[in-house]
């Protein structure tokens, strides 16, 4: 089943169970991310930073796990599972407001900011390990697809590099990377 047919919360099981298994495969936290000036633990830090203080900012507090600099792998565990304690718990459907962000329903501010992210991410974790992971082309197709028309607005927020050409053909998932500045050719 591709995570385009799941909702919120199974989506998110499904992308953060995914980032969980790369979290495991890996040997080396200090190895260089696609990110420019990132390493593995750097990837793991920033969704567990940048989330928790988008949700802060929005007056959610999710309880705090072990810190990514002494357990990377555990922090990660600690923060999925709070992450998907509110997209099964009652406050899902509840409007959450971000003074940036606007409102949304909680599980669709969880899903559109953050659980898109993490698929991303995945992709990042891995190649700092040598690996191309396994991700659902239809779910980054339809990424893409709501990314592309606001390419702008995404360039001006610094958040991703320019853009890299990939091949006309190239599978949705390197033309999603290229789209947010990976080279999904580089080694």
């Amino acid at each position: 089943m591709s995570l385009t047919e799941l909702d919120a919360a199974d989506r998110h099981r499904e992308v953060a169970a995914g980032f969980a298994d790369i979290v495991a495969g890996v040997s080396d936290w200090d190895a260089p991310a696609p990110v420019d000036g990132w390493v593995a633990r750097d990837v793991v830090a920033h969704l567990i930073d940048w989330f928790t203080g988008f949700l802060d900012a929005g007056g959610i507090t999710v309880p705090d796990g072990p810190a990514v600099a002494d357990d990377p792998e555990g922090a990660w565990s600690a923060h999925a599972a709070a992450v998907q304690g509110l997209l099964d718990g009652p406050s899902a459907g509840e409007t959450f407001t971000h003074p940036m962000a606007g409102e949304h329903r909680l599980a669709d501010a969880v899903d559109r900011f953050y659980t898109a992210d993490v698929f991303m991410h995945s992709w990042d974790l891995a190649r700092s390990q040598g690996a191309t992971p396994d991700l659902d082309t239809a779910y980054a197709q339809v990424l893409l697809d709501g990314m592309i028309p606001i390419d702008d607005l995404l360039r001006q927020s610094g958040q991703y590099g320019p853009a890299v050409e990939v091949p006309i053909d190239a599978d949705a998932v390197s033309r999603l990377m290229g789209f947010v500045g990976r080279d999904p050719t580089a080694g």
